[in-house]
């Protein structure tokens, strides 16, 4: 799918906030970024929303032109700074604001080096994905070993993986980024394969497979006589993203996250 209006020139950022309990303020902040004053911009629009009450953070995936992201992306912070009262915040997620994280990724026909001018000093890079393991345990330390034994900074961990382990619901959740990288010489790209591979305006990049990685929990987990409860995907792969954004902003759909169910899941 492309839009020959837009010539397909996508971007995306996941923007991080530090609010899930209240969904109206959440839910506020994503309108934020498709206009003002009722005015929807027809460039924009919301992927989906992501909310966790144990971490109360969301992540609000917004797609748009790369000339209209930025202001979307700005629009949407400043409601967030309106709305989220840091001074009575809580969460066991570590924030470091009421905007959190605010990166900012090429989908479409637009390389890292140009959303980067966009980003300026918000930053942007090659996709990052958010997938969250559950360990059937409440032992913290036995997390925290798991967490470090996938760490890609680690000797025999996954590249580009980042990982913590956080109190989750009664249980121990294994929370990971999982990066993109260039140059990686396996291009598998079966469910089963440790590396997935895609290609953004003639840049080849991979990441690690999220099945992998549960795999790899799921192991050191069982090694250690426990088990896993499953797996959570916040949000897209990199392709899912840029076939949403194309078809939601082909379409006009700017509040897309409610019924992409219905059309992609």
């Amino acid at each position: 799918m492309s839009s020959s209006r837009l010539g397909s020139r996508l971007a995306a950022c996941l923007l991080n906030i530090s609010e899930a309990r209240r969904k109206h303020i959440v839910e506020n902040i994503a309108n934020a970024a498709l206009g003002k004053n009722g005015q929807k911009h027809p460039e924009v629009s919301v992927l989906n929303i992501f909310s966790d009450q144990d971490y109360n953070r969301s992540v609000i995936t917004i797609a748009a032109s790369v000339d209209e992201l930025g202001n979307s992306v700005l629009a949407a912070c400043l409601e967030a700074f309106q709305s989220i009262d840091m001074q009575v915040q809580e969460g066991i997620h570590p924030c470091l604001g009421a905007v959190d994280l605010i990166p900012i990724y090429p989908l479409t026909n637009v390389g890292v080096e140009e959303c980067g001018a966009v980003a300026r000093s918000i930053g942007a890079s090659p996709y990052v994905m958010n997938c969250n393991v559950t360990i059937d345990s409440q032992d913290l330390a036995l997390g925290k070993e798991i967490a470090s034994a996938i760490r890609g900074s680690n000797v025999n961990g996954l590249k580009g993986v980042q990982a913590m382990a956080f109190p989750h619901e009664g249980k121990i959740e294994i929370a990971c980024n999982i990066e993109s990288f260039e140059d990686q010489e396996s291009t598998e790209t079966s469910g089963d394969a440790q590396y997935m591979a895609y290609s953004v305006f003639g840049d080849q990049f991979s990441y690690v497979s999220p099945h992998y990685i549960e795999a790899q929990i799921k192991k050191l987990a069982s090694d250690r006589g426990i088990g896993t409860i499953g797996r959570a995907l916040i949000g897209f792969t990199p392709q899912e993203c840029k076939n949403c954004a194309e078809y939601a902003i082909k379409k006009s759909i700017g509040e897309f996250w409610k019924i992409r169910e219905g059309v992609f899941m």
